[in-house]
């Protein structure tokens, strides 16, 4: 059975930001002869890692709502720059968008269940209604939708 992770994606402002911060590491890699794979480095490695790398994603959360998801690759462990053991999450480079959810803060990642996920958006910038998706974030943030 398919289990996706959801992870908050701290310090960026929208898809696009995430996609130019992703673009920007896969160069940097290129450019030190390093493997172009997307990581993403995280300390824990999931349990669940069959059930995560059968088909499974990670969303990000931005600003308080889901937003885009990517589909998780492979697990790694891998040696953070300070010796320390971690795992990287390696990512299918393309972004894609998600209908908007609300998500609460919160540390590291999680589980996130494949009838909770988000269904996928129309594109960057957009929603399924043709509300901006500044505005309807904005409207969501509000309570009024």
């Amino acid at each position: 059975m398919t289990v996706h992770l959801i992870k908050l994606s701290v310090g960026v402002e929208d898809v696009e930001h995430l996609a130019r911060i992703q673009a920007k590491r896969l160069a940097d890699a290129k450019r030190k002869g390093q493997k172009a794979d997307l990581k993403h480095v995280t300390r824990h490695a999931p349990r669940r890692v069959d059930e995560v790398l059968d088909g499974g994603s990670i969303y990000w959360v931005i600003k308080g709502f889901i937003r885009a998801r990517q589909r998780l690759l492979d697990i790694r462990p891998v040696t953070r720059s300070d010796g320390e053991p971690a795992c990287a999450l390696v990512l299918d480079p393309r972004l894609v968008t998600t209908e908007l959810r609300g998500f609460r803060p919160f540390q590291g990642w999680r589980y996130l269940a494949p009838e909770r996920a988000p269904a996928d958006g129309p594109g960057p910038g957009k929603t399924a209604d043709g509300v901006p998706e500044a505005m309807m974030a904005e409207l969501k943030g509000l309570g009024l939708l």
